[in-house]
């Protein structure tokens, strides 16, 4: 085992990072920053003047060939833009820029004649921080100019680098005119049309060797990516027919990539496999009695007998690889795992104006992806998906201060999942396990979960179509101190499902029978099984509603308020047959009967719920405040604060999948091994639903999450080009989903109730959160070429009702409570909580600036200017883990959701070869829930440099050639997403696989 976990390596490691930072770059690879482009009739708009507005600070760019602009010294927050050329209507928008910040795009419009004058703010306008009533996360667009620029700030702006225009025509005979391909200067037919070809391309003889957790050397596995894109636009004439037709843009791009990764796990050895388990220990290095379930006796020489082992067990034991390494640690399987996807997509856009102040435009993208995904039991899943997309936008302009938008969209999406063995092996009928669904289309094994060995699994058979129609409108109305927006939006969903939940069925070994999991397996006792199929058809319908009213209001000179209201509202989601399952549960959760959505009354309460069987949740009024104020005009501080309230508009669909996958319509149970109800791998799935009550119910006053979203920022001016920004930003959670199991209690406990309903998940929405962080921001801004960012974050959050993932129990969703009558004891530090995070952003471009060389000429102007250099740091604290004791729930067939007991053993203290101690834990006491916290272990910390090196070049004065290369990873450092938390796993300490090591990756683009 090849783990080293030195603290004099680390610092090594991280002092030569930072060294390779600045020498490479003196960064700020454009992870922040903003770029974004420009159009009119879809076609790219060279020479349009951008102006990003943040209290004082105002950072100007202009559009290139392509319409593309670029600010690669924005610091992370929210900023206002200003897009403004003459001729065409200003528009300004509130953009939040950050590291995964996507391009804006902009779509003039042209002023109509008697129109055409420059609109400006009022004096001294500051934008606030938007917190937009319009849209759930952003403000809606205004119309307003940019403010005015003084000859000294121009001058100032052109010293930076920054190529001033914007206030040009298009018949301007300048150094700044504009490229003949748009406007008055076009020298042919030819040049009325743009185009472009980009090529993205990566390959596997320029990136690191994949780390190795078993320090062997895995063959590298050959893969490449490669992506293009071909585009065109312009006015679409047909001769003798369309003389003066709408301006199209048509782009095709074609995605061909074969990603690979190492997959590391533990495979059943050959003496394993035959009975012999006198070789393996626990956690703790320890030997492990393997007990012969029958009499109570250790197996002799802890060997299973051979007569002793299941058929069903031999069966699927087929299907696991033999070990291809053998050494010290708890892996013993290593190999590649190459995934290939190729997809074609079309993008077409049309715009036309009207006569009448008005313009229309539409867009038309389709996209077929194919996708060959094999796992590590070289089952090879495929994936084929469709979509299309329509939409269609009506602006009119009914004078100079009230204009109207109309939009109307439609998609359509379409993915079918075949599983490797669909209508070709039956394997759990060939293997004498029955009660799974053995039609053809789900033949295939059962779902096999162990805590010492890799999970058997398989992917599920689906064919599901999805529909969506929304209809927008929007009024904007613009005077010389208020900007008001009015607007709803509607959306109608069709979500139609054609697949099963669980049809083969899921098998869980913990070990329960015998004392370790794989004799269980190799008897043939499961401790759980589930199952859920039947119902496959589903039919749901939703449809959402929102309206809103927002004012961006200039009180006075230095002091901006946008303030706003929005209301949303989502309906639960209904099925078309109302084939959708409750339980009507009493208060005191000691009785409980099915509720069906074709006759929704509860027998127990009298409750009389709607067809969805969820009441709906009508009160998602969401106030937005937000301003912007500088004390002192004489003085560069500017304080800038906002409060907001947004909802959760995603939570349904889940839910109603869950709903329908439920007796009468479907099998479906979760049931565990007892002496009541003996398990077998054989009869695993033979249990009678009608027995078993359902799986999950729902609280029928489930409310929808929010989030109240506050900030207070500060920023101040220093010497030498910086800027230091402070900032506060708090979030509080309410009403979020939270799953518990009603009537379960620990094991060696006595049931208090043993009448009582138990074996279902209960999801109620009572939960909440809360996050502080604070920031302090230290920036360069571009000048001479060079610009610079440092950020530190300090954070801390908490919740009760974190998502979880299957290892940690929550099954791909919530996280189900370990006890379901103390859920306070789930609150603990978030998922997500990152307490420490350093950011540090540089970049530099050769030639700028006097200083820079922006007067050098010849050859070395020539070979040494426009070379753009980037990097960015970042260096974190590990995220938080939870401890996991594998069992099952007693009285359920649910695991996961279990903590052990903490011994006093610091778990940060591991033996060597390891991340955690094992001895930090044990099993919980008998008649007791685990006290281990959850999140209560400390994840990895996280470390990444990144670099990218940019050149443009002009080719006669038509071609414009774009060269990029991009390395993640620059230096090769090691890094892991965390740990294996299972206290009764083998690998509990280990990591079970490395994030990605170093990679490059090639850019080309050429555009004319």
């Amino acid at each position: 085992m090849l783990f080293q976990t030195k603290q004099t390596q680390h610092c090594i490691q991280t002092i030569i990072s930072i060294f390779a930072l600045f020498l490479f770059a003196h960064v700020a690879l454009g992870a922040s920053g903003h770029r974004g482009i420009v159009r009119f009739n879809e076609l790219p708009v060279p020479g349009v003047t951008v102006i990003a507005t943040q209290g004082d600070k105002q950072f100007v760019a202009t559009t290139n060939l392509q319409g593309l602009y670029v600010f690669p010294e924005l610091s992370d927050g929210v900023w206002t833009m200003w897009v403004d050329l003459t001729g065409f209507r200003s528009v300004s928008r509130e953009v939040t820029v950050g590291p995964d910040s996507p391009a804006i795009e902009w779509e003039l419009e042209m002023l109509p004649i008697n129109e055409m004058k420059t609109e400006s703010p009022q004096p001294g306008y500051i934008p606030p921080i938007s917190l937009r009533a319009g849209s759930p996360r952003a403000a809606e667009d205004t119309s307003s100019t940019f403010a005015n620029l003084t000859p000294e700030q121009l001058e100032e702006r052109a010293a930076d680098g920054f190529l001033i225009n914007g206030s040009v025509n298009n018949a301007a005979v300048s150094p700044f005119a504009q490229r003949a391909a748009f406007g008055n200067n076009r020298r042919g037919l030819s040049s009325l049309y743009n185009g472009s070809i980009n090529l993205f391309l990566n390959d596997s003889a320029f990136d690191a060797r994949s780390y190795s957790l078993t320090g062997q050397n895995t063959p590298k596995p050959g893969y490449n990516r490669f992506q293009g894109s071909v585009s065109l636009g312009g006015p679409l004439i047909v001769p003798h027919l369309l003389r003066n037709g709408p301006s199209f843009f048509i782009t095709y791009e074609r995605t061909q990539n074969r990603d690979a990764t190492i997959h590391t796990s533990r495979m059943p050895t050959l003496e394993e496999r035959n009975g012999d388990l006198s070789h393996v220990l626990d956690p703790l290095g320890q030997a492990i009695n393997i007990i012969d379930p029958d009499n109570g006796l250790q197996f002799p020489g802890n060997v299973v007998p051979q007569n002793r082992i299941s058929p069903q067990a031999q069966s699927l034991l087929s299907l696991y690889p033999l070990p291809n390494y053998s050494g010290p640690g708890q892996y013993n399987y290593q190999v590649p795992i190459v995934t290939a996807m190729h997809q074609d997509r079309i993008r077409l856009q049309l715009y036309q104006w009207m006569r009448s102040s008005g313009t229309i435009s539409g867009n038309f993208n389709y996209r077929n992806m194919r996708t060959d995904s094999p796992n590590v039991f070289d089952f090879l899943d495929t994936t084929q998906q469709s979509a299309l997309g329509l939409d269609t936008n009506y602006s009119y302009r009914f004078n100079l201060h009230i204009g109207m938008n109309l939009k109307y969209s439609f998609e359509r999406t379409a993915t079918r999942t075949t599983p490797y063995f669909a209508n070709r092996t039956n394997v759990s009928g060939e293997a004498g396990i029955m009660g799974n669904n053995q039609d053809p289309p789900n033949w295939g094994p059962p779902i096999l979960a162990f805590s010492n060995y890799e999970t058997l699994t398989d992917v599920q058979d689906s064919f599901n179509r999805n529909n969506t129609h929304a209809v927008s409108a929007a009024i904007r109305s613009s005077g010389d101190r208020h900007n008001f927006t009015f607007g709803f939006d509607i959306r109608r969903q069709q979500l139609n499902l054609f697949s099963q939940q669980n049809a083969r069925g899921s098998f869980t070994v913990t070990g329960a029978a015998t004392g370790y999991d794989f004799s269980d397996f190799l008897l043939g006792i499961p401790t759980t099984s589930s199952i859920a199929f039947g119902n496959a058809d589903k039919y749901f319908r939703s449809s959402t509603y929102a309206a809103y009213i927002a004012d961006d209001w200039r009180i006075r000179s230095g002091f901006t308020l946008n303030i706003g209201i929005r209301w949303e509202y989502e309906a639960p989601m209904t099925e078309l047959y109302d084939r959708l399952v409750n339980l009507d549960i009493a208060s005191d959760f000691q009785t409980a009967d099915q509720v069906l959505a074709g006759d929704p009354v509860g027998l127990l309460t009298g409750r009389v719920c709607p067809d969805s069987l969820v009441y709906p949740d009508k009160r998602g009024i969401q106030p937005r405040l937000s301003f912007a104020w500088r004390p002192s005009a004489e003085k560069s501080l500017v304080i800038r604060g906002g409060y907001g309230i947004y909802r959760d508009t995603s939570v349904y669909l889940s839910i109603a999948e869950q709903m329908a996958q439920q007796s009468p319509f479907s099998k479906s149970f979760n049931i565990g091994n007892t002496p009541e109800n003996p398990l077998t791998l054989a009869n695993g799935f033979m249990g009678n639903p009608e027995e078993i009550a359902n799986t999950f119910a729902i609280d029928p006053h489930f409310r929808v999450g929010y989030a109240q979203n506050w900030q207070l920022s500060l920023q101040y001016d220093l010497p030498m080009a910086m800027q230091i920004v402070g900032v506060y930003l708090g979030t509080k959670g309410g009403h979020l989903a939270q799953k518990s199991l009603p009537n379960t209690f620990p094991a060696g406990s006595d049931n208090e109730c043993p009448g009582c309903p138990s074996g279902f998940v209960f999801l109620s929405s009572n939960g909440s959160s809360i996050r502080h962080a604070g920031q302090i921001q230290l920036r360069r801004r571009l000048r001479n070429g060079l610009a610079a960012n440092i950020q530190y974050t300090f954070s801390k959050s908490i919740d009760d009702a974190a998502l979880g993932t299957p290892s940690q129990g929550g099954q791909g969703g919530t996280l189900i409570a370990q006890n379901w009558q103390d859920l306070s004891a789930e609150r603990a530090l978030s998922n997500f909580d990152q307490r420490h995070q350093l950011l540090v952003r540089m970049q530099y471009t050769t030639g700028a600036g006097i200083a820079g060389g922006i007067l050098m000429g010849g050859w070395k102007g020539t070979l040494l200017k426009g070379w753009t250099f980037a990097g960015q740091l970042t260096v974190g604290s590990g995220l938080p883990l939870t401890p996991i004791y594998r069992a099952a729930v007693y009285g359920t067939g649910i695991t996961g959701s279990i903590r052990p007991d903490v011994t006093g053993v610091s778990v940060d203290e591991p033996p060597a070869g390891f991340f955690l101690n094992p001895a930090a834990y044990s099993a919980p006491a008998s008649g007791h829930w685990g006290d281990a916290g959850r999140n209560s272990i400390t994840g990895p910390r996280q470390f990444s440099l990144d670099a990218s090196l940019l050149r443009g070049f002009r080719w006669r004065n038509r071609y414009n050639i774009e060269f990029r290369l991009n390395s993640m990873n620059l230096i090769n450092h090691v890094t892991f997403p965390g740990w294996n938390t299972t206290i009764n796993s083998a690998q509990f300490g280990l990591p079970n696989r490395a994030n990605p090591m170093r990679t490059i990756q090639a850019n080309l683009r050429v555009s004319f």
